[in-house]
């Protein structure tokens, strides 16, 4: 939090004027804290200024920040009322402690009709439920990537849940992003969005489509991760000021390192792997059925359950 009186904005720190400040929130050092924090080497880079105007900024933001230390109990207390989305089959919410948590980033990763959309589409009519039925009477920002999103099947999951359909749609907020700038705005920009419709879930589908697309080649990775982390540490901070969801959804390949066992491996490396609070890997099975593996997770068990993709929606 900032501490000193006058410094609240990047263009309150000495030698930011608003066209570097604007270089340096595209850069992702959208905070007086991420400045504090950051390296003048790294703000000279991002934002062209001198070594010596990066060192006074740095020193002053660190100056007019404080760190905030609670104790272990609080937090616990505090998670305990963590909101939590019901995702329609009962052994995938046991396998997630309770359903898709708010406050953190929850990922899929799997093969193409593995079910990532379709848990996409349940999450946003099951958010939008009252508290007492798995849900958190809350909106949608649904940011599709990939020209899959489909209304009619959000219909067909709300007439099952006895909800009303127009008015489940209406409160979905969609985004049909074509480049990796347009998926980026949309989250840079989420924040009056999502404060003034109680926005409770943001769904990207999928997370990585168009950085493969965009960015091709070993010469474009070091620019696509750059990217990636600043998209994504967007989703985070969006997720733990509004106290919402993210739900991600992203693309495999085959890792050819892999000699034995399942070779499918989640795009985009360690950024996503550190960020993601929780990683699922899901996988076809036979007829409706999809296998889902609890991959990653702070504090629940790997493990296994089993969903079905009906007409209807997700079910156990």
């Amino acid at each position: 939090m900032a501490k000193e009186k006058g410094i609240k904005e990047l263009e309150d720190l000495p030698g930011i004027g608003p066209t570097t400040a604007e270089k340096l929130r595209e850069a992702g050092y959208d905070s007086i804290e991420k400045i504090a924090a950051a390296s003048p080497y790294a703000l000279t880079e991002v934002a062209g200024l001198s070594a010596e105007a990066a060192k006074k900024a740095t020193e002053a933001a660190k100056q007019a920040t404080t760190l905030s230390v609670t104790s272990a109990t609080e937090v616990y207390e505090q998670r305990k009322a963590l909101g939590r989305i019901k995702t329609g089959a009962k052994g995938l919410d046991e396998l997630l402690g309770g359903g898709v948590e708010t406050q953190a980033i929850t990922e899929a990763y799997g093969k193409f009709a593995s079910g990532k959309s379709q848990l996409g589409f349940q999450l946003s009519v099951n958010v939008q439920l009252p508290i007492d039925k798995g849900g958190l009477d809350g909106k949608v920002l649904f940011i599709d990537t990939e020209g899959t999103f489909r209304p009619e099947r959000i219909e067909q999951i709300a007439k099952d849940t006895e909800m009303d359909p127009k008015q489940v749609l209406s409160n979905i907020y969609f985004v049909r992003a074509t480049t990796t700038e347009q998926q980026i705005l949309a989250a840079e920009r989420a924040d009056k969005l999502i404060r003034e419709n109680n926005v409770k879930l943001i769904v990207v589908d999928s997370l990585m489509a168009l950085f493969r697309s965009e960015f091709i080649g070993r010469g474009a990775l070091g620019e696509r991760q750059q990217k990636l982390n600043t998209h994504i540490h967007k989703l985070i901070n969006l997720a733990e000021t509004h106290k919402l969801a993210v739900y991600l959804t992203n693309q495999v390949m085959d890792n050819p390192g892999i000699l034995f066992g399942d070779p499918t491996t989640p795009v985009g490396g360690n950024i996503i792997a550190h960020a993601a609070t929780t990683r699922l890997y899901l996988r076809k099975s036979k007829e409706d059925k999809r296998i889902i593996r609890l991959v990653d997770s702070p504090n629940m068990p790997e493990g296994e359950a089993v969903m079905r993709i009906t007409p209807n929606g997700i079910r156990d």
